[in-house]
């Protein structure tokens, strides 16, 4: 982390792997908060149960996106805090960095939330974001045999969710 002298206060990071094992982990929420997939391919730190990560996530989501939408400078009718929007409603946020990580962020128009956790030298992930809910749709909604609102259970979408996730530089 830097502040307003420019002076380094902890270590940075290592340098991106060529190897594009640069994801740390991912979360698929539905429109209700509950979560749908939960990968990791590189997270040497584990500190909290499943269950209290994948809430605490849920919270600074729904938080973020309540203070971006209510500091949006464009819009005269701002909510109040905490109040829900519909998706695509409002200012939104994509991404954010800290020393130690990056948090890239896609809220599909059905309410379909995902989240990957990446290095923070990793670039914009826009559109891997759009490529990883494509795959979603393909394997995963398209399925006749996912009941939705369920945990993800499809190897064909895992499999292809990690070859393509590994890919990212």
């Amino acid at each position: 982390m830097q502040f307003f002298g420019g002076s380094e206060i902890s270590p940075s990071p290592p340098a991106p792997t060529a190897s594009g094992n640069n994801a740390h982990m991912m979360y698929v929420f539905n429109r209700n908060g509950v979560c749908l997939l939960y990968r990791e391919w590189n997270r040497p730190l584990h500190t909290l149960n499943a269950q209290q990560d994948h809430k605490l996530m849920f919270g600074l989501l729904f938080s973020l996106k309540s203070l971006t939408a209510k500091m949006d400078p464009t819009n005269a009718g701002k909510g109040n805090l905490g109040v829900p929007q519909l998706p695509g409603q409002g200012c939104s946020f994509h991404s954010f960095r800290t020393n130690t990580y990056k948090l890239s962020f896609m809220e599909s128009p059905s309410g379909i939330k995902i989240i990957l956790v990446t290095h923070p030298r990793t670039g914009d992930l826009r559109e891997s974001l759009k490529y990883i809910y494509n795959l979603y749709v393909d394997y995963v909604a398209k399925n006749p045999l996912y009941t939705p609102g369920t945990s993800i259970r499809c190897e064909l979408f895992n499999t292809n969710l990690d070859q393509y996730v590994r890919s990212i530089a």
